[in-house]
């Protein structure tokens, strides 16, 4: 596979200025027209401000682009062909020379192909609820068990089984910490309701943990930097259980599974919650995009 990173990203690695990976997937899946693409530039907008570089990633014609400029940005963003690609989706993507927005598993997986050791996102994939029926477990995780990179989310998304999730991340040797907190995250909630092992509280911090796995020959794995939504801009802990409990309800009176589970739910709580349940997910990824500048540069001072 044959990366097409951009000049201006290329240019900050080879000199070891700070980069920090960015999804497409919320520009081509998560937001309605035309307001993604807005909320691109402005993601992109927000890692400049903090001093970094951004890399969007998408696969365009067959192409794995690590950075986007303008015109590619509009067609992910604009394209209603534009498929939704997971890492195990790429090599029939470049070799049937198709378009996607790239997944967690997919940005993480190019981005630490192409030498981009930060990666910032909404929320992880995870463990599914009624997995002993389903067995419907995310990518994300198994993919992230085995690439270097840290990913700063804010947790993984509420509809999901999040005691599971941190199960399974556990076992699968991934290392996670809440920044600033001692309770994991849940994506619109700044509290899932369980806590965490670490607790990091500053882009040094996050930099010197990355330096630790380097020396001790860990770094194979992910980082899982879980930066809480503030609590200001959190969806109201009351309106999400119960718009997800009839969410979830829905779901099964409907016989909604599998891979059309998740934008099920999603789409159920946005339009339940009359569109709050975006706002804070738009909060989270913004305040997880500066800090994942933030650490990028923490981690380029060396």
């Amino acid at each position: 596979m044959v990366l097409v990173v951009s000049e201006e990203v290329q240019e900050a690695i080879e000199a070891g200025r700070p980069v920090v990976a960015l999804e497409s997937t919320i520009i081509a899946h998560g937001l309605p027209r035309p307001r993604n693409l807005r909320v691109a530039l402005e993601l992109e907008d927000a890692v400049r401000g903090e001093g970094a570089v951004p890399a969007t990633v998408a696969v365009l014609d067959g192409r794995p682009l690590i950075g986007l400029d303008k015109a590619q940005l509009e067609r992910v963003a604009n394209d209603s062909g534009i498929r939704k690609l997971g890492h195990r989706d790429l090599p029939f993507a470049v070799a049937a020379r198709a378009s996607g927005a790239t997944t967690v598993s997919a940005t993480a997986r190019l981005a630490a192909l192409a030498g981009i050791r930060v990666f910032a996102t909404g929320g992880l994939g995870g463990v599914h609820r009624e997995w002993t029926v389903t067995q419907d477990e995310s990518a994300d995780l198994g993919l992230l068990a085995r690439t270097g990179i840290t990913v700063v989310c804010a947790g993984v998304k509420s509809i999901l089984d999040v005691p599971a999730t941190l199960q399974r991340l556990e076992t699968l040797g991934v290392a996670v910490a809440g920044y600033g907190t001692d309770r994991f995250p849940g994506f619109y909630l700044s509290d899932s309701g369980h806590p965490v092992d670490w607790t990091l509280n500053a882009p040094e911090e996050v930099a010197e943990v990355m330096r630790a796995q380097d020396a001790l020959g860990v770094a194979e794995s992910a980082l899982i930097v879980a930066n809480p939504v503030p609590e200001a801009e959190q969806l109201d802990p009351e309106l999400h259980a119960r718009v997800l409990d009839e969410a979830l309800a829905a779901c099964a009176e409907r016989g909604v599974t599998g891979q059309a589970v998740t934008p099920f739910l999603l789409d159920y709580l946005v339009r339940h919650t009359d569109g709050a349940s975006l706002r804070a997910n738009l909060a989270a990824v913004r305040g997880n995009v500066r800090l994942g500048a933030r650490i990028a540069t923490a981690w380029a001072r060396g």
